[in-house]
């Protein structure tokens, strides 16, 4: 991979790092299903007029954009309003692991010993990171945000096939066009007053929004697809998902003030370990 792209690769887990972090500020105005509801309306009203419609997979963009989104967006986000953002950076990780074992019920991706090591090392750190003071009590946050984890990966599965049918970007575009509403009509079902709160919202919950949107979105999809237009998976990969803990964890100390404890970075570690394993796995594979 040469420079260019690396620095361009280098972007996406810096996107999306920050922006996970800065979405729990956004939480006090915004119900987390509601300024999911809005990043996604944001984003769709930006991209789509890029790219036809694609009549012939529209019924499957549906349902893929009911599971990847609006389910596993209102899971996770619900999980990180209750938890350290610090902590639900390093949950989410869990993605990786879990993708592997949906593989391999679902495509019959059939995981090597490494593979079932680095994800046994995975949910270990988990176990360790739970015990974190931070986290006492939390059990409802930890639990949502490790099942959107899996759902995410669930989801992925389900994309994967359209990926090769439709454009990357339209398909990013127009499942973001099914979710966005979907998920404001579920906030205002569960959570009520969802005139009230964009009425009343902040600026600084404003500026969130419609970074998520407008901003993160895009870029940090656009900077991916096109690194891994011009690269294998292989180089692309240990990039974008080893970066998203390091800047996450930074905002969360730098921005929200939070002090991470040593059950935290111990078992944070560990999810990584494990994690590696299997994306070093993949990239050996892939060479």
């Amino acid at each position: 991979m040469n420079l260019k792209d690396t620095l361009i690769a280098s972007l996406v887990p810096i996107f999306l790092g920050f922006g996970f972090v800065i979405a729990k500020p956004a939480m006090v105005d915004f119900p987390p299903i509601l300024l999911m509801g809005l990043r996604f309306t944001f984003a769709a009203s930006i991209l789509i007029w890029w790219f036809p419609i694609p009549k012939k997979y529209l019924k499957k963009i549906f349902i893929a954009a009911l599971i990847a989104n609006v389910l596993q967006y209102s899971l996770t986000y619900s999980g990180l309003n209750l938890i350290d953002a610090s902590a639900a950076v390093l949950l989410v990780q869990t993605e990786v692991p879990f993708g592997v074992l949906f593989a391999f019920f679902m495509l019959k991706e059939k995981p090597n010993l490494r593979s079932i090591i680095g994800i046994s090392i995975a949910f270990a750190g988990v176990y360790i990171l739970t015990g974190s003071p931070n986290l006492d009590g939390k059990i409802v946050g930890i639990g949502l945000t490790i099942i959107g984890s899996a759902v995410w990966a669930l989801g992925q599965v389900l994309v994967k096939p359209l990926s090769k049918e439709i454009n990357p970007l339209a398909l990013v575009a127009w499942l973001a066009l099914f979710s966005g509403p979907i998920l404001i009509i579920i906030s205002s079902i569960l959570d009520g007053n969802t005139y009230e709160n964009i009425k009343t919202a902040s600026m600084n919950s404003w500026i969130i929004a419609i970074y998520l949107g407008f901003i993160m979105q895009p870029i940090t999809y656009g900077c991916f697809y096109y690194v891994l237009k011009n690269n294998p998976m292989y180089k692309v990969l240990p990039i974008v998902t080893m970066g998203i803990p390091l800047t996450g964890l930074l905002a969360a100390v730098f921005l929200l003030g939070e002090k991470p404890t040593v059950e935290l970075f111990i078992g944070g570690l560990v999810i990584l370990i494990g994690v590696v394993m299997i994306v070093l796995k993949t990239s050996k594979k892939s060479a």
